[in-house]
């Protein structure tokens, strides 16, 4: 229906009836946050490099309509100084949220007004150097902290489709735009999780998720290519074990076995295209990408002085089950 009247909505002095129908998802807003993984990049251009968890979210609208967001979470990130660097953070947003519509495509805009406050503490240093712990420290906190405010203050844009298939962006998108994704998608009865390109170092693992599976008869699809000439590990985690695998995964300098054994795994060859489809109930679940020798089928080759990355490609969908 929005997508019908689009000219009157995108009106600049309807803004105030845009906001008004925007209040009715915005209900939705720490629900969506929670059941979502936040992927971290040093640029839009840069594959992932670490992810952040949000575990805690309250929201409220202010006396000038904005909407004021408290969050809270962990999460990982990996560099060449500290390799696996694992984290807790926190913040106070306020946004100024407005939507527009380019035919029954939403596009909605939570420009960020101010950052009320923020925190990032280093909780995990896996560099294995001990003297330089204390030292890495205080500067991963304070690169963290810069990192994290960059990353608030410029906003989000989310686009959803009348499938229901919602896209992220850092940052504005301009109405009729599309954010660069590594997987054109079309025309498929499927929502899109994610699309993107993150790295997996070597003796690490990515956690994709967590992914609502809200109906039965849904499966997982994920399709994507490895490069790096090393095949990779994928794995199928319930929420239970995956939240449980990635509490090990941040606690501990070492990435040892997972908590309990997946319910699908398979091999990703390098530069072969994979496509794999996981018949799921209704519930949440992790897709977790492992280049590790302790999880998994594969066991790849250990040299500390030659870090064999493995870049993927993929996109992660929510389907009916064949």
């Amino acid at each position: 229906m929005l997508g019908v009247i689009d000219g009157p909505i995108n009106d600049p002095d309807n803004r105030s009836l845009r906001r008004a129908i925007m209040a009715f998802g915005l209900k939705e807003f720490c629900h969506e946050m929670t059941t979502h993984d936040a992927p971290l990049k040093s640029s839009e251009d840069s594959p992932v490099s670490g992810r952040f968890f949000p575990t805690t979210c309250a929201e409220r609208e202010t006396s000038d309509g904005n909407l004021d967001v408290t969050f809270g979470g962990s999460g990982y990130a990996w560099t060449n100084i500290s390799k696996k660097l694992s984290f807790t953070s926190s913040g106070s947003i306020e946004y100024d949220q407005d939507f527009l519509m380019d035919g029954s495509t939403m596009y909605a805009y939570f420009r960020t007004k101010k950052v009320v406050s923020s925190d990032f503490h280093a909780r995990m240093i896996e560099q294995p150097v001990a003297n330089m712990v204390n030292q890495i420290a205080p500067m991963a906190d304070s690169f963290g902290k810069q990192l994290l405010n960059a990353q608030l203050a410029q906003g989000f844009t989310v686009i959803r489709a009348a499938n229901g298939t919602a896209d992220f962006a850092v940052g504005t998108i301009e109405k009729g735009k599309k954010p660069v994704h590594p997987y054109e998608v079309h025309g498929q009865n499927r929502v899109t999780y994610e699309n993107l390109r993150t790295e997996v170092h070597q003796n690490q693992r990515d956690f994709i998720g967590p992914i609502e599976i809200e109906d039965s008869n849904r499966a997982l699809f994920f399709t994507g290519t490895v490069d790096g000439g090393l095949p990779l590990d994928v794995l199928f985690l319930t929420k239970v074990e995956g939240d449980a695998s990635l509490k090990l995964y941040l606690d501990n300098p070492a990435t040892g076995p997972l908590s309990g054994n997946p319910s699908a795994s398979d091999v990703m060859q390098p530069d072969v295209a994979f496509k794999k489809i996981v018949p799921v109930p209704k519930g949440l679940y992790f897709i977790v990408l492992d280049n590790t020798p302790t999880a998994g089928q594969v066991a790849p080759p250990q040299n500390s002085f030659d870090d064999r990355a493995a870049a993927v490609s993929y996109v992660a969908q929510i389907g009916e089950a064949p």
